[in-house]
């Protein structure tokens, strides 16, 4: 996916604001860090933002362990574990991205799990599977040398997918409070940046659009989804000053 690929000077522009400095104070991760485990917000906020960046997740484990069931299953493990408070308190503030906690946390799940294997099996002549994906031993290596950080590479294109998705969701749900519930499915290809030269006109024509009417609806449209995107990505962050350098990694996650 090249997002937006055809129309990169809008991330240096600035439509109308949807994200001010003051929400920051109640973001999903800033009131996970200042609750942590200990109050039915914190329990509340950390279980909604475990629930939508479920799968970037399991695309790490997938590509670590190379086995999509063992993926899902210690996935559900993994966030059973947080979800009962066993490493939030881990949570470093300073840091600011629950992009960062997330993944630091699965690896250290990751190491944890493949120590306690180590120990039921030693001495007992059978070599366990290792988990570590920069253990010598790790399946992950069957790979290039240059792929070695794929599990890592894995994980953060997922993410953007899923702040994608949800973003897009979140534009379709706008769409449809206005009535025009069909307009996010027609115009998503230039969204997303999937759209083909001469396109717009076919659309167009069902939309009951002229060629004019279009483009600024598509350009507005494009608008909209973009500071959807910031205000999906802002939820997970702890300072509104590292919005744009998190759009940035958006779009390097995704090979744009």
């Amino acid at each position: 996916m090249d997002l937006w690929q055809h129309d990169r000077a809008m991330m240096t522009s600035e439509p109308r604001p949807i994200i001010q400095a003051a929400p920051f104070l109640t973001t999903r991760w800033t009131r996970v860090c200042l609750a942590k485990a200990d109050s039915e917000d914190g329990r509340r906020a950390l279980a909604d933002l475990c629930d939508a960046y479920y799968e970037p997740v399991v695309a790490y484990l997938r590509s670590v362990l190379r086995d999509a069931d063992a993926a899902r299953e210690m996935s559900h493990a993994f966030f059973a574990e947080m979800l009962a408070g066993g490493t939030i308190h881990t949570a470093d503030p300073e840091r600011g991205r629950f992009r960062f906690y997330l993944l630091g946390a699965v690896k250290h799940f990751v190491a944890h799990h493949h120590e306690a294997e180590s120990r039921q099996k030693r001495g007992g002549g059978v070599a366990p599977l290792s988990l570590d994906a920069d253990s010598p031993d790790s399946p992950a290596l069957n790979v290039p040398e240059d792929d070695r950080l794929l599990p890592e590479a894995a994980f953060d294109r997922q993410w953007a997918v899923t702040v994608l998705d949800r973003a897009m969701k979140a534009l379709g749900a706008e769409c449809a409070a206005q009535g025009k519930s069909g307009l996010i499915d027609q115009l998503r290809p230039w969204l997303l940046g999937e759209s083909g030269y001469g396109d717009q006109s076919a659309v167009a024509e069902t939309l009951g659009l002229s060629a004019a009417a279009m483009k600024v609806t598509v350009h507005r449209m494009r608008q909209r989804f973009r500071q959807c995107v910031k205000a999906e990505i802002a939820g997970t962050l702890k300072d509104a000053d590292v919005i744009e350098d998190e759009m940035r990694s958006l779009l390097v996650a995704l090979g744009g």
